[in-house]
């Protein structure tokens, strides 16, 4: 095996790739990324599992490994898991939505009305996948009604504005039959998350 090209890797979601590598080329940021399969995100049982793999073969050949998930389900079993690992954090908050739009803000919103469906420019871009198809929707349609009952409105958490995805989520919104509203929340506590990792690598080179 190769030996590492930094000394931090991040191990992480899928669902974020995209979010941190473009962090990444704007900021410089320097690390190793690798990504768990996305559709995690309907299944939190295969996180754990799916990280143990990866540690199993990485842990050893960094100084520190940035995983890329909240709780993100997992009941507390994501941090249990991590305690072993010294050289492990995640990132903050039960999952994408806290960290994307800050733990005190999102809190704000669940405070607000507790029936709240979120989705990410990811989720968006991959309503149909993950929502409709992954909750079985598309083959039992009844299930809508059954799995978003108690939702009184969704909120698209935007990160990237140029990506004009907000016709979608409204559609996406429409079709589960909940109010619209949308927040400009950019990558949040990710980027400083990101960040921080970076200037681990940079005074791992200092002597």
């Amino acid at each position: 095996m190769e030996a590492p090209q930094h000394k931090t890797l991040v191990l992480a979601c899928g669902a974020l790739a995209k979010e941190i590598l473009f962090i990444q080329e704007q900021t410089g940021a320097q690390f190793d990324l690798q990504c768990l399969p996305a559709g995690y995100h309907n299944f939190p049982d295969k996180i754990v599992p799916g990280l143990k793999k990866h540690f199993d073969v990485d842990y050893d050949n960094y100084d520190r490994i940035l995983i890329g998930y909240g709780d993100c389900g997992t009941g507390g079993g994501l941090d249990r898991f991590m305690a072993e690992y010294p050289k492990a954090e995640r990132l903050p908050g039960a999952h994408c939505y806290a960290f994307f739009a800050g733990l005190e803000q999102f809190d704000a919103m669940m405070e607000e009305e507790l029936g709240s469906f979120f989705l990410t420019d990811y989720l968006v871009r991959h309503f149909k996948t993950l929502v409709v198809k992954g909750f079985g929707i598309d083959r039992y349609p009844n299930l809508k009604d059954m799995y978003f009952e108690h939702y009184k409105r969704l909120i698209y958490l935007v990160q990237d504005t140029s990506q004009n995805l907000s016709t979608q989520a409204k559609e996406a919104a429409d079709f589960l039959g909940l109010e619209y509203e949308e927040r400009q929340v950019g990558y949040g506590l990710l980027t400083n998350a990101l960040m921080k990792a970076s200037r681990f690598e940079e005074s791992a080179h200092v002597i």
